[in-house]
């Protein structure tokens, strides 16, 4: 589980396409504590495992799924992503509770700027618009932010200048393609409220329920 605060912002170094996605990153400062081998850690909301560590470079398996799901199959050597180590039990819980397992891909339509602030609008489809709350979360891009504004297929997140600098959504524009990972409370909830199979007003009815 993660929290949405990124740690670290590293660089791609090795991309491996042979049986499958490899990629091989270093966080471009060092770790306060040493990486560990099957640890998991978010690279650009996604979480992977880690399977050989050195120093600040660690090197982790992409499954053919979450290739598909994600953009993580788009990076090359030299892309910057954000970092972020799996939340320990003590840990303080900053952000929002985040899974790591991307919903799936959001398109920025709009940068806009807000005064000192900016605002990232994002294409991110249907379903997730409408499991999304104005003012709830959303992970982008491993990124924890706060909703201000949403549309039938799209949803805006404002940047205050810290995040924006030391994350690598600053760099990001008109066209580039994020990871979004939505609130899981409202995935549940969603889940829980959607009409079930079979059940029916008549339905009700024939069980005695007038």
């Amino acid at each position: 589980m993660f929290t949405g605060l990124i740690q670290k912002v590293g660089t791609v170094k090795r991309v491996s396409r042979g049986r499958g996605l490899v990629l091989e990153v270093a966080a471009d400062t060092p770790w306060g504590r040493p990486l560990e081998l099957g640890e998991s850690i978010a690279v650009n909301g996604v979480c992977l495992t880690v399977v050989k560590c050195e120093g600040s470079r660690f090197t982790a398996d992409v499954l053919q799924e979450t290739e598909a799901r994600t953009v993580l199959a788009e990076l090359v050597p030299g892309a910057k992503v954000n970092l972020e180590r799996a939340l320990r039990a003590g840990d303080a819980m900053g952000g929002h509770i985040v899974q790591g397992h991307v919903d799936g891909c959001g398109t920025i339509i709009a940068k806009e700027p807000k005064g000192r602030d900016f605002q990232l609008r994002i294409r991110c489809g249907r379903v997730l618009a409408a499991q999304s709350v104005l003012k709830g979360s959303i992970t982008v891009d491993g990124v924890s932010l706060t909703i201000s504004v949403i549309g039938d297929d799209w949803l805006g997140v404002d940047l205050i200048p810290t995040t924006a600098t030391e994350t690598t959504l600053g760099a990001k524009r008109v066209g580039d393609r994020v990871n979004l990972e939505g609130d899981i409370v409202g995935k549940y909830i969603a889940k829980a409220a959607a009409p079930r199979a079979g059940l029916t007003e008549e339905a009700l009815r024939r069980a005695g329920f007038a």
